[in-house]
């Protein structure tokens, strides 16, 4: 009975800490193809799983004092500083604050799921979040419509990109006003948007269900972020921040406003509600980001749900520095 109680013990430590070293291995070596980049979005749920193998590995070293439990528990101990090690910016560091007096900007991101949402709810949050910058991704015109029908040109006068048939839309609704917007030349819409002496870079990179795309997206993001510096970088990013093309983009001085304001893990997809293969899966990935370049500082951020969408929207408030 003894034995057959190990055997149990040892197989669920085992459930446990299989995935958990993948997502490490992952996350250390960054394999090429879309089933690994998509497993890396999870990166911070091994947090969970190296804490749980960890407690039990210290309560059977305390029952039993084997070194050779003694030393799993360290070899997991590793694991988890590691993975606390890549997600402590989230919660901790240096925010340098906006200028005295300077004037906030309220952002806010949602993905419209091809259209499905329904701009009403969406046109309802941004009023009552008091927002003056919406990007919006997954735009068709049927959901620009109802949109309009909400209210929303008496909301944002201004705007900017357009709607898509073909290719969903991107675009950009917004109090102040903005410019003539150019494209950038991803798969998904993404515009250049002036935002008076601001640029804001309106964005939609490629799913990872084609990882060729995914990459080159990221690539022509991250080109014309380092060559045109803009203030702000907003969207539906399709990565997470533990993704190399985030991490990049981190590094040329363009972080995530919650990382920057210590928010915290705020995941925003897949919202409530949806399901794969009809089991129901947890919102556990952040993948929709308002980054503030080095003109910009941020101060909040927080998901919101939005019926119907696939996507929890993201607002930010960020002010000049």
């Amino acid at each position: 009975m003894r034995v057959r109680g190990r055997v149990v013990g040892l197989l669920a430590l085992g459930l446990v800490l299989a995935p958990a070293l993948v997502l490490t291995v992952v996350r250390l070596f960054e394999p090429w193809g879309e089933r690994w980049v998509r497993l890396e979005a999870f990166t911070p749920l091994a947090i969970v799983m190296y804490g749980v193998a960890l407690l039990a590995l210290l309560v059977r070293f305390a029952m039993a004092r084997r070194w050779g439990r003694g030393l799993a528990a360290a070899a997991v101990a590793l694991g988890l500083a590691l993975h606390i090690a890549w997600f402590s910016p989230m919660i901790s560091g240096a925010n340098p604050p906006p200028r005295a007096g300077a004037e906030p900007l309220r952002v806010m991101v949602v993905n419209l799921y091809a259209g499905r949402a329904d701009g009403l709810d969406v046109v309802r949050a941004a009023s009552e979040e008091d927002i003056d910058v919406l990007v919006v991704t997954e735009m068709t015109p049927a959901a620009l419509a109802r949109m309009e029908s909400a209210g929303l040109e008496s909301l944002f006068p201004h705007r900017a990109g357009r709607s898509g048939r073909s290719k969903l839309g991107t675009m950009v609704f917004a109090d102040v006003r903005l410019g003539h917007a150019t494209p950038l030349s991803t798969s998904g819409a993404s515009w250049r948007v002036p935002m008076g002496k601001y640029t804001l870079f309106a964005v939609h990179p490629y799913a990872p269900t084609d990882i060729a795309k995914w990459r080159r997206d990221h690539y022509l993001i991250r080109t014309a972020v380092v060559d045109e510096q803009p203030d702000l970088v907003v969207g539906d990013f399709n990565a997470t921040t533990d993704h190399p093309q985030m991490r990049a983009l981190a590094d040329a001085g363009y972080r995530s406003a919650a990382e920057l304001a210590n928010e915290g893990w705020q995941p925003t997809w897949p919202a409530a509600g949806q399901s794969v293969l009809g089991i129901s899966v947890p919102n556990v990935v952040e993948i929709d980001h308002v980054l503030v370049g080095p003109t910009f500082a941020g101060i909040s951020t927080h998901t919101l749900d939005i019926p119907e969408s696939d996507h929890r929207a993201v607002v930010a408030e960020v002010a000049p520095k």
